[in-house]
């Protein structure tokens, strides 16, 4: 009988409906459902998965006290169900997976009594399952280091491969170790840790290859061995502290001369260096300088001083490792070769020097030549033939020759007292008296 029309009808459930014939509450979007596992896992082992009902993000929710209003259903095939337990807005099973592949498994929550109502929520994930062995290989040192995957050269190593198998199913395996470090060394073992020292720097990849075998009984084929193998892996990279800098370059250096200071690094590349001049050998502070990266062990710093003085050389370096500070000192002198600035001013006035002391050199050849030219003179008696020479000539005749062609001491006296005002004599003047 259809209602009459103006007379409200009212729904036998109070509250928002999906359904309101069945009474199915609307729950959508209000709740979440997470799911964990401990997965990956080999054939053969058990897997565990887990689902959880919980609110939404925004936490104003409250679950309700009843665990009885909802069901958990689990989609897994081709995956073998070994167990299912239920707990409060909870549910876990467990699993195995007989062949390797990644196989995906669904759970959805819906209302107990209601199997055509809309979920509450859902969920999926992806089980990966492999036919070898899971595990992981891990290095450890007793250096801490914030750099991932760096570990210290000479300092031991600790590999150790930790097998993942939660649901024991390796339990009464024995395992054999094959180790490979990268650097030409190998080793078997049956432990699974070992420990190692890398004595040089450098990137290396540490290898394994794990053997794990059991005896197994079955009715069809009765006594059996089974093994599972596993090739692992893990990336170093070996670094190398700074123990120092190893500075090469002069101690005392003049003025304008260029000077190259070589920096050997007590440490492993790549590097991080900084320098700056300094009246006193200090520390460098922050931000006093700009750092400059160097690929090598080795940097050359070049520098020209323009004042004399002492000054000091603040070095600082750093890998990611360490890092490390050196000094070195050194004298400049004023330079005894100037710059050429000053070398025009100064060839330019030795140059007038020069030309001075030749122009005086010349003057005086010549006045000199003046004296001693006599080349066409006869020095025999005077004569009608020859009469008196210039005053020139003749002083320089009776200057030169007069000793020897003069007769008398007075005469050679007198023509010293002639020539006196033309060239002084060699000694000390004494006064003559004639009697």
């Amino acid at each position: 009988m259809l209602p009459t029309l103006g007379v409200e009808v009212r729904s036998p459930c109070p509250g928002p409906f999906i359904n309101s014939r069945l009474c199915c509450p609307d729950f959508r979007g209000l709740y979440e459902l997470h799911l964990t596992t401990d997965g990956p896992a080999t054939t053969g082992a058990e897997v565990t998965i887990t689902a959880s009902l919980v609110a939404d993000d925004n936490g104003s929710l409250v679950l309700p006290a009843s665990t009885r209003l909802y069901r958990f259903r689990w989609i897994h095939t081709p995956l073998l169900l070994t167990g299912k337990t239920d707990e409060a807005f909870s549910s876990t099973i467990r699993v195995v997976g007989n062949v390797p592949g990644d196989f995906p498994v669904s759970v959805w929550v819906t209302a107990a009594d209601c199997g055509m109502c809309q979920p509450v929520a859902r969920s999926l994930l992806v089980l990966p399952i492999t036919e070898f062995l899971v595990g992981n290989l891990v290095v450890t040192q007793n250096t801490s280091l914030p750099w991932p995957s760096s570990y210290l050269t000479k300092t031991v190593l600790k590999v150790s491969f930790l097998l993942h198998d939660p649901s024991n199913f390796f339990k009464t395996a024995s395992f054999l170790y094959s180790w490979d470090f990268g650097d030409g060394t190998q080793m078997v073992t049956k432990d699974a840790t070992v420990y190692y020292n890398y004595s040089i720097v450098g990137s290396f990849t540490v290898k394994v290859k794990v053997v794990a075998e059991w005896e197994q009984v079955t009715p069809d084929v009765g006594k059996g061995f089974l093994q599972k193998t596993g090739d692992f892996s893990a990336s170093l990279k070996l670094q190398e502290t700074l123990r120092g800098i190893q500075v090469l370059g002069p101690t005392l250096i003049q003025t304008f001369q260029k000077m190259i200071v070589t920096l050997n690094f007590l440490g492993s590349p790549p590097l991080n260096v900084c320098w700056r001049l300094k009246p006193e050998c200090l520390p460098l502070g922050e931000g006093e300088c700009h750092p400059v990266s160097v690929g090598s062990t080795a940097y050359n710093l070049t520098h020209i001083f323009r004042d004399p003085g002492d000054y000091c050389f603040s070095i600082q370096a750093e890998n990611i490792i360490s890092k490390t500070h050196q000094y070195h000192k050194i004298q400049v002198w004023p330079s005894s070769i100037q710059p050429a600035v000053f070398a025009f001013p100064c060839a330019t006035l030795i140059t007038m020097m020069l030309a001075f002391i030749m122009y005086m050199t010349l003057r005086n050849a010549a006045h000199q030549k003046d004296m001693v030219e006599v080349a066409d003179f006869d020095f025999s008696p005077m004569s009608d033939k020859n009469p008196e020479p210039p005053t020139g000539v003749r002083c320089c005749c009776q200057m030169c020759c007069g000793p020897f062609l003069l007769e008398t001491p007075s005469e050679y006296l007198e023509v010293v007292r002639e020539n006196h005002g033309l060239l002084p004599p060699l000694y000390k003047s004494v006064k003559t008296y004639t009697v």
